[in-house]
């Protein structure tokens, strides 16, 4: 059963030609556009790698770059396809081309679709990776002369900075860690010993932040120490004060900010994804129609052209059976290998 079936006459030939190479190069700009938003959103998140647990949100960039660059050779093409379909003598040229183009521009077509999806459906992997990241990053904040760790303090405070957060979930989280470093603390000092004594693991952990937590929009001087304790300032009050640190932490701040990036770039590149699919099907209805014309006198008669000669279920079995066969093949040949070596000796 044919699908959508068309009646091209001569000149519906010749305007969805011309008009089909102009959306193809705009197409070809929207590739390279894909490309890049694809590089911007990678270079976003190595820029955080240090407070990223997986490396797995990495899919969503490396994809928009593979389909962005497939899209520049497959709307290149579609260009020549279009031109060379105004000359009848030179588009038979494009036959034996013209299946396996379909065929692989379907698939980056569909993974650019497939991109799309899981732009908007990695906020789950990119949260438990940055919850587990951050985690590390402030566990490591005082190893500033430890290789590997040693700039994990600047890195936290230009993140708590930029982003105005404090901690992974919330300011506490600097509570059960130990940031301060051992060598900054005088182990002489009764209060030293006793917060080290106190603690089964024997770390110094005080109820306070690094300043880089602290909110310089608030009219009272910082408060970065003692902050549950409210007979250590004046007029303060911990339960109800609102307190001039950061608030929010900085997994809730990263998770806004790269699924508003990744929901923007999604969008635009469903944009892409629909004017890439439209000169698929655009260019397919040229082709079948430009078949009709090969071996005519007449190439200005009126010629059909549909978009599927069988069915959805019939046309994809007609590309998936190939492959199939091809990898029964291999199989086969695997499993004759295989038993060769344990084959009994031939006797006389």
């Amino acid at each position: 059963m044919v699908v959508m079936k068309m009646k091209f006459p001569f000149q519906k030939r010749v305007k969805l030609a011309q008009g089909l190479w102009l959306l193809s190069w705009c197409a070809t700009v929207a590739g390279a556009i894909t490309f890049a938003l694809g590089c911007i959103l990678k270079m976003e998140l190595r820029k955080r790698a240090e407070v990223m647990d997986d490396t797995g949100i990495h899919i969503v960039p490396n994809t928009l770059m593979i389909v962005g660059l497939a899209s520049l050779a497959i709307n290149y093409f579609a260009g020549k396809i279009c031109q060379d379909s105004l000359d009848a003598g030179r588009f038979p040229r494009w036959k034996n081309f013209l299946k396996p183009y379909f065929a692989i521009s379907c698939f980056f077509t569909v993974l650019m679709l497939l991109a799309v999806i899981m732009s908007y459906a990695m906020k789950g992997s990119l949260e438990s990776s940055l919850k587990v990241g951050l985690m590390n990053g402030i566990r490591f904040y005082k190893d500033t002369d430890t290789p590997g760790h040693c700039f994990q303090k600047q890195n936290i405070d230009r993140l708590q900075m930029e982003f105005q957060c404090c901690g992974n979930s919330d300011f506490r989280d600097w509570f059960e860690v130990q940031w301060i470093s051992n060598r900054y603390l005088d182990f002489s000092c009764k209060e030293v010993k006793d917060r080290i004594k106190s603690n089964v693991d024997g770390r110094y952990l005080v109820d306070g932040v690094p300043f880089s937590c602290c909110n310089p929009t608030s009219p009272r001087p910082c408060i970065q120490y003692q902050l549950t304790n409210n007979s250590a300032h004046y007029n303060y009050e911990y339960q109800t004060e609102e307190l001039n640190i950061h608030l929010r932490g900085c997994r809730e701040a990263l998770v806004n900010y790269y699924m508003g990036l990744m929901n923007t770039i999604g969008a635009g590149v469903l944009s892409v994804f629909l004017l890439q699919g439209s000169v698929l099907v655009s260019l397919r209805f040229l082709q079948t129609a430009m078949e009709a014309v090969a071996g005519k006198e007449n190439t200005e008669i009126e010629t059909e052209g549909y978009l599927l000669e069988k069915g959805v279920k019939e046309t994809i079995m007609q590309y998936i059976d190939p492959v199939l066969k091809v990898l029964l093949l291999k199989n086969q040949v695997e499993e004759g290998t295989a038993t060769t070596p344990g084959a009994a000796p031939a006797t006389t």
